[in-house]
């Protein structure tokens, strides 16, 4: 297990076994060589995620949050972790997945975003576009990581 403090100086934990206790979902995902974002219509540029609906598991809600927010269908997708936030009022527990993009679809409606947006890297997102929750200390060491997806392993 890892431990961070998120910019609220909570304690972020990382834990890498699955866990049915997720709540929320995280999608780093790669299309084509690049990061496949979201923008976020509050936050800025950030990679897609959300809430876990009732009756659905994770996986499915990485398939459906990441169409919802950029149009994309996911092809394979890999388990990365648990990201827990120990917050004392509403502590809420993420899992983590890497998946590739297996094609694109044009919505008129992108739900709570402006739909896909694509860079090579994290730092070439302009900083005014940045979502907070790309400099969170926890998702930040997991992008780093996914740059070479072997150390998830």
């Amino acid at each position: 297990m890892l431990e961070f403090k998120d910019q609220s100086g909570r304690k972020v934990t990382l834990e890498f076994e699955y866990t049915n206790d997720m709540d929320h979902i995280l999608a780093i995902c790669m299309m084509d060589g690049k990061y496949l974002f979201t923008d976020h219509k509050v936050r800025g540029i950030e990679f897609p995620g959300g809430k876990i609906e009732s009756g659905e598991s994770a996986e499915e809600a990485v398939h459906r949050e990441v169409f919802e927010e950029t149009g994309a269908s996911i092809g394979n997708m890999q388990f990365i972790g648990v990201y827990t936030v120990h917050d004392e009022v509403r502590p809420f527990v993420k899992g983590v997945y890497l998946a590739e993009v297996a094609d694109m679809f044009f919505k008129c409606e992108y739900m709570e975003t402006y739909g896909p947006s694509l860079y090579k890297a994290v730092e070439d997102i302009p900083e005014e576009r940045r979502s907070f929750l790309l400099d969170d200390p926890c998702i930040d060491y997991l992008y780093q990581k996914s740059r070479n997806e072997d150390q998830f392993k």
